[in-house]
């Protein structure tokens, strides 16, 4: 396993990133930072000979060109001092008055008081190191920190970024919440002022329809009449499913026999609609805890939205298999998949709230039951869709260890 490592420089004594190497099957691999550190050490010293060889070949009486060389000094001192800190300067500054001494007191020796200010030059060699040293390892430092602050402000706005995109979930549920409660003020209200009179409704017309025949015009409009009243009682049913909690009391529920069940009570209306239905085999038979009533309502609302979106000569394929990695371990996954028209990318984002429907006669509160009765059971419901591809429903359940 490759391993990134970091020592402490030599020269500079501070912990940094000149030296750095990679560790391949316990054999260190230099990387370019250590190979440019290589580089630059050997730079200094060829330059520092350099320079004094040519300081020693030069005649004397060329003094134009002694003070050349002697300021070129300044060069590796300052290269030095840049690259590797204070110590880095003075280390360089030492080296440089060790080459330039020679020079000075054989070469210059018999006029010390006159070439004075080449004494004097050494001093400067050191000063010259040690300040731009200090200079650079200060900024250095200050550079480091900047470098610090900025990575405690990227990683605080990355936390500052999650905690928004929480509280805006948290917000999201909340307003749902609100949206429930209110549809269960709405449902209590719309129970007692609707479904006595529904019911009214529906006896009388019954009792007139006992006096017409099958065939009379009077006898179809009573029997649509008796119709509508069922479906505007269904509208109110499901303003009572929203509001009404789930029972406390749950049991074993095998979930490929309530999908068969479901299976069995759709497969008229697929016939009737030209559209194959297939239920594959579980990767294993999964138990889950709950109320098995609700879960078959939630199943079965979701094969009826798939049938209807499906075309004739359509299919709806049911699967279920066993969540053994994220997101979702220890769960069953059920996939509900057709491939009827698709849902709009502007629809999906909005499918699970309360009375969004793109149906013109439907009343948008059935994937909103089905959700809250997966949710009810510590599931999750998703749906994957793409325009004119079809739709995938996808149901997670935590499975229960067998008896």
């Amino acid at each position: 396993m490759n391993q990134i490592c970091i020592s402490h420089n030599p020269v500079y004594g501070e912990r940094c990133n000149h030296f750095s190497c990679i560790s391949v099957a316990g054999r260190c691999t230099l990387t370019p930072m250590k190979t440019a550190m290589n580089i630059r050490v050997p730079l200094l010293a060829l330059s520092i000979v350099a320079i004094s060889m040519l300081h020693y070949l030069t005649p004397l009486h060329l003094h134009y060109l002694h003070d050349i060389f002697q300021r070129l000094y300044y060069l590796p001192i300052i290269l030095a001092a840049l690259w590797f800190g204070l110590r880095g300067g003075l280390v360089c500054s030492l080296a440089v008055s060790i080459a330039y001494a020679p020079h000075v007191l054989f070469q210059w020796g018999g006029h010390m008081i006159l070439e004075l200010e080449k004494y004097l030059e050494i001093f400067l060699y050191n000063i010259v190191g040690g300040v731009t040293g200090l200079l650079a390892q200060r900024e250095r430092e200050r550079g480091a920190e900047l470098q610090k602050t900025a990575e405690g402000l990227e990683e605080s706005y990355k936390k500052l970024r999650e905690q928004s995109e929480q509280l805006i979930a948290i917000e999201e549920n909340l307003r749902r919440a609100e949206k429930l409660s209110t549809l269960g003020e709405m449902a209590a209200m719309l129970a007692h002022e609707i479904r006595n009179p529904l019911g009214s409704i529906r006896g009388t017309a019954e009792i007139l329809k006992d006096d017409y025949n099958p065939g009379d015009p009077k006898y179809e409009f009573i029997d649509i009449q008796i119709r509508e009243t069922e479906r505007l009682n269904r509208v109110v049913e499901d303003f009572l499913r929203m509001a009404r909690p789930l029972p406390t009391e749950m049991m074993r529920c095998r979930v490929q026999g309530e999908l068969e069940t479901v299976i069995l009570l759709v497969a008229n209306d697929a016939r009737e609609r030209k559209i194959s239905l297939l239920l594959n085999p579980p990767e294993v038979d999964a138990v889950v805890k709950g109320n098995c009533e609700k879960l078959r309502q939630a199943f079965l609302n979701i094969a009826i939205n798939a049938l209807q979106a499906t075309p004739p000569g359509g299919r709806l394929i049911v699967t279920t298999s066993a969540c053994q990695a994220e997101p979702a371990p220890g769960m069953c996954e059920i996939r509900f998949r057709d491939n009827g028209q698709g849902i709009e990318a502007e629809s999906l984002s909005r499918i699970f709230e309360p009375f969004f429907t793109t149906k013109p006669d439907g009343t948008g509160l059935g994937l909103a039951i089905t959700r809250k009765i997966i949710e009810g059971h510590g599931g999750t419901l998703a749906i994957e869709s793409v325009a004119g591809e079809g739709t995938t429903v996808i149901v997670r359940l935590p499975v229960v260890p067998e008896e």
